[in-house]
Parts: structure tokens; sequence; C-alpha cells
């Protein structure tokens, strides 16, 4: 995550996490660190992963004191080992332990994500199809989750709802039918734009590509619906399956020719990477 983009965007969120951390004040660490004192602390992975968030793991403790000195020996993107020292955190002790929680919470949840994705990604090596994230995120938590899914090897969807046009079932209740949804948003939508809608059946394929789709999302279809789904289009559309994609099942998927698989789980259910700053001490 580069300076511009932290100091636009992450900056105020990682404000706000320090404001809901640290209400009026740490009162456990005034009480036993009173004044101003230097000290260092180590960051250490507890368990095999790949690392994400260590610009926005030091943008915390320089937003509480812009003399904290982080010395870095991991970049997001890499794999770590149980047991690697990735970097050494030099500051006010104050500091240091007033941020410990609001960093660690974003650096274990981003390298979860990264983690995870490396994995899913891992098993569609090789196939033609390439693996998406969904905007099933954690509120204010999207633009670290979404990128974390790429240094994880996945690729991003939209970002929001200002990004792209993704007709679902309820925007096909409400304009009355696939044609007529599309038919709306070519006539609304810049040109620069292409249009995603969901579909469930073989039909309501058919009729999206006769409308002129840009892309066809095949939401829970059985792989051999998808099959013919894809024969169907026949590369007439981009094709994207969804529906609880998982770890656990994307390998039935490959087999499908779908060109992307988007995946909510990336984001929702990742499990945390184990890490923790541990020996404090003063210098």
């Amino acid at each position: 995550m580069n300076d511009i983009t932290m100091k636009l965007n992450a900056d105020e969120l990682i404000k706000m996490a320090l404001r809901e951390d640290i209400s009026s004040e740490d009162v456990t660490t005034n009480s036993v660190m009173p004044t101003a004192q230097a000290g260092e602390v180590e960051l250490i992975c507890k368990q095999d992963g790949v690392i994400c968030g260590m610009e926005v793991y030091e943008r915390v403790f320089k937003l509480l004191d812009e003399n904290t000195e982080v010395e870095k020996f991991v970049a997001d993107g890499d794999k770590v080992k149980k047991g690697q020292l990735m970097a050494k955190v030099k500051g006010d002790i104050r500091v240091l332990l007033s941020g410990e929680r609001v960093a660690l919470n974003y650096l274990q949840r981003m390298s979860g994500i990264a983690t995870y994705t490396n994995e899913v990604a891992g098993l569609l090596k090789g196939s033609k199809t390439v693996l998406l994230d969904t905007r099933k995120t954690t509120p204010n938590m999207r633009i670290f989750e979404k990128y974390a899914v790429k240094c994880g090897g996945g690729q991003n969807h939209r970002y929001n709802l200002s990004d792209g046009i993704l007709l679902k079932d309820n925007h096909i209740g409400a304009a009355g039918s696939i044609t007529k949804a599309i038919e709306m948003a070519k006539a609304y939508a810049p040109f620069v734009r292409k249009i995603e809608i969901e579909t469930e059946t073989l039909e309501q394929v058919k009729e999206a590509v006769e409308a002129g789709a840009d892309i066809i999302m095949l939401d829970n279809m059985d792989v051999a619906t998808m099959k013919e789904a894809v024969k169907i289009i026949d590369g007439r559309a981009k094709t994207e399956c969804s529906g609880n994609v998982t770890k656990e099942n994307i390998n039935n998927i490959i087999d499908s020719g779908v060109d992307y698989v988007s995946s909510g789980a990336l984001t929702h259910s990742a499990p945390i990477l184990d890490i923790s700053m541990k020996n404090l001490h003063a210098i």
C-alpha cells in the first residue's frame, strides 16, 4: 500500500480504530509508564503464512508518534515461517503499548486473508480461471481486505457500488426481467462500463447472452450446469462462477471452463494469522 493511498484513504480509518481503542487515555499504560521512556519490541510470526499489512502496522505507531521507528525484515506478499522475526519497533514505550492491539489487529487480519487467498489461488494454478474477491468485507475494512487479497495472489472484483454494474436477482426483479435490466443499464451507464448480470438457470443464461451482457455470473450452479452454461455462452461474454465458493470445494469448479470465480470467503471467512509483539524492553 503506497504512501498516497495510505494518506488519502487509510489514515482516517486507522485514526478511527485508534480512537475506538483509546477514547480518553490508555489507563493501564499510563499507570505503569507515567513518563516517556525509549524502548524496543519485536514483531514475531507464530505460524506459517503470507504477510500483509506491514505498512499499515507501521502507520499505526507513526500516527501516535511520528518519531517511532519500524525496522521491517519482511514485505507484504512475503511468505513467513513460525518463529520468524519480522520487525523491530523502537520508540516511546507508551506508544508501543498503546498502539499494539490496533496494529496487530490490522496485521493479523490482513495476513490471514492473504494467507487464505494464497491457498485458494494455488488450487487454481495451471487453469485459466482467475480468483476474485467480493464486496463481502468488514465495514470500514474494505481497502485493507481487498489489498490483502491482491497480496495473496487473488484479484479484486469491483471495489464498491460506484465501480461497476452488477445486476443481481433483486435488480432484475426491480427492472422486470433480465432483458429489461440490461437494456436499462446500457441506456444509463457510460459506454466504458461493462455490464455483468447474475443468472441461476440455463434459461436465464440464454436470455442474458441474447440481451448482450458483457459478463454473466453463474450463481450457485452445479458443475454440470456450469459446463452447459459455458457452452451456451460460447465466448460471447465472460463467465464468472459465484456462490459459497471455498477452499474445500473450488477444485470442483476448475473443469467447468469459467473465466472467473468469486469467493466471499476470502474476506469473510479467513482466519487471522497468529502474530505477536514480544520482548519489550527499555533502551
